[in-house]
């Protein structure tokens, strides 16, 4: 099993994986960047949700960095991650156990939606490659996730696996507690 990990691009994000159990994959997914407009997609509103991903994925870019990961199995997309500040990802301002710390960066995804392709190691490479990025920036002391109690099909990943890569956590919310890893 060949696993590469690669920067998110406007080139690339249409290679984000599908997700069987959802109507749309993480490429017309605009659930933190745009939460107002993110209530019951339906299928003929793919091609405007992936505009306005990419316009987002643009202009963090441009603005922040890199902004997103992809990994690859044998040169198939199986897993997305997305963070940056939390001013970029609105829909953060949702969750009882925030807001996510000025300081940090905050994973919005780090998703794998195959089953098949969890508990492969594929995760925390995918996490470890953002920490190592992020560690480069000056102004990032931290790493946040709003994680999920009891379930790992979530686009935010479960606590337990924040908790074996060294998070802690930092907002209590008995289903979504904010996950926080000092840099």
């Amino acid at each position: 099993m060949n696993i590469k990990i690669t920067n998110l691009t406007e080139d690339n994000l249409k290679d984000a994986p599908e997700w069987d159990s959802h109507p749309f994959s993480c490429k017309y997914c605009i659930y933190w960047e745009y939460p107002e407009e993110c209530t019951n997609p339906a299928t003929e509103q793919k091609e405007e949700m992936f505009a306005k991903k990419l316009g987002w994925l643009q202009r963090v870019t441009k603005e922040f960095g890199n902004c997103g990961k992809l990994a690859y199995v044998d040169r198939e997309s199986v897993s997305y991650a997305q963070y940056a500040p939390h001013h970029y990802l609105p829909g953060s301002a949702g969750y009882a156990a925030g807001p996510p710390s000025d300081d940090a960066v905050l994973i919005s995804c780090l998703f794998i939606p195959q089953a098949k392709f969890r508990r492969l190691g594929i995760g925390g490479r995918l996490l470890r490659s953002i920490s190592d990025e992020l560690k480069q920036r000056k102004k990032t002391k931290a790493i946040e996730t709003f994680a999920r109690r009891g379930s790992s099909d979530n686009p935010s990943g479960p606590v337990q696996f924040y908790l074996r890569n060294g998070f802690r956590i930092h907002g209590g919310d008995k289903e979504f507690p904010l996950m926080r890893l000092d840099l």
